[in-house]
């Protein structure tokens, strides 16, 4: 069980990585203009977040066998196809709730930092 929840940990981390390498380039493009900068950074996080939330709503609904985490168990480490599809949509639901909870935290920081800017002229 250990072993699925690190495969989807991977998983979920890896894809926000590739959203957080796009917002990060945007926020350097707008780097000019630090309030705007992070008031951009703020929101297209929280589109992030949003994603993962729908992510977390169709987690029970998606076929565990497309998957990606399907994907990387090997024959070994699969669990039986009667629970399977339980077992797969509640650890990529947990694990896609986790990482939107921590991006909505990661808004928020980023949208303080541009009220910051804005309350000292920056």
């Amino acid at each position: 069980m250990e072993e699925l929840r690190r495969i989807a940990y991977e998983i979920v981390l890896r894809a926000c990585g590739f959203g957080c390498l796009a917002i990060f380039c945007f926020m350097v493009g707008l780097s000019f203009e630090p309030r705007l900068a992070f008031q951009s950074g703020g929101v297209l996080t929280m589109f992030m977040t949003l994603v993962l939330y729908l992510k977390v709503l169709e987690a029970p609904h998606k076929p565990y066998r497309r998957t990606e985490m399907w994907l990387y168990l090997s024959d070994d480490q699969r669990p039986p196809a009667a629970s399977a599809q339980q077992i797969t949509s509640s650890i990529m639901r947990e694990t896609y709730l986790t990482f939107s909870v921590w991006t909505a935290a990661i808004a928020v920081v980023m949208w303080t930092f541009a009220l910051a800017f804005s309350l000292f002229g920056i």
